[in-house]
């Protein structure tokens, strides 16, 4: 059985963000099934945890004693078995791999100094100084994917797992209205999320969450 290590709860602004999503929606995907190890903050930074996870981060991916960990590497491989997410045809097996690549390179590193500055140093006056531009290059970028996805259903035609994964990105920045100015792009974002298979990744997520919140005060 392959399993997944997950958190046991996180803050609100991070439920349905944290990584194990990407991998949860591609087995999810590729009709594979697994289960959850959910983890706590002690797990995480036991020298046991660290010998599968030298950063103490999930998700990380155990199956017959193969231990991979980066959420991009996981899905790849998940991929792998799955026509569902990589083509057949050896040409747009590499194109959905660029996207992979094309998503956490290209896009995430922007997407993620921006959620960085507002989700963790919202106030500082450095982080004021440092939004505009940091926006401004995101904006770029959303332009530039949405040129190429155009009038597309999907970034290759099909779905694939390059995707997968810019769904996953782009839901980063829910808590802001960049995806406003490009309607297309949203919609793209949408209509990968409405996928059963998301659908029911995003809940196996969300599943401990509810379960083990911390009691109001």
């Amino acid at each position: 059985m392959i399993r997944v290590s997950a958190f046991k709860w996180v803050p609100p602004f991070a439920q349905g963000l944290v990584r194990d999503l990407r991998v949860r929606w591609a087995l999810e995907e590729a009709g594979l099934p697994y289960e959850a190890r959910l983890i706590d903050p002690e797990v995480q930074a036991s020298a046991d945890y660290r010998a599968l996870q030298p950063f103490g981060q999930v998700p990380v991916f155990e199956e017959e004693g193969l231990t991979l960990f980066e959420s991009g590497s996981i899905v790849l491989h998940i991929a792998s078995r799955s026509d569902v997410l990589l083509p057949t045809d050896e040409a747009a097996r590499a194109r959905a791999t660029t996207w992979v690549f094309a998503a956490l390179n290209s896009l995430e590193v922007f997407v993620m100094q921006l959620a960085e500055l507002d989700l963790f140093a919202a106030g500082q006056e450095w982080a004021r100084l440092r939004r505009p531009e940091v926006e401004a290059a995101t904006r770029r970028r959303l332009k530039d994917l949405a040129t190429w996805l155009g009038d597309r259903e999907y970034l290759e035609g099909r779905f694939t797992v390059g995707d997968l994964m810019m769904t996953t990105v782009l839901r980063i920045l829910r808590h802001t209205d960049l995806l406003d100015a490009e309607p297309k792009l949203k919609a793209y974002k949408e209509r990968c999320e409405a996928r059963p298979a998301f659908q029911r990744a995003l809940a196996a997520q969300m599943q401990p969450f509810q379960q083990y919140a911390p009691p109001q005060a």
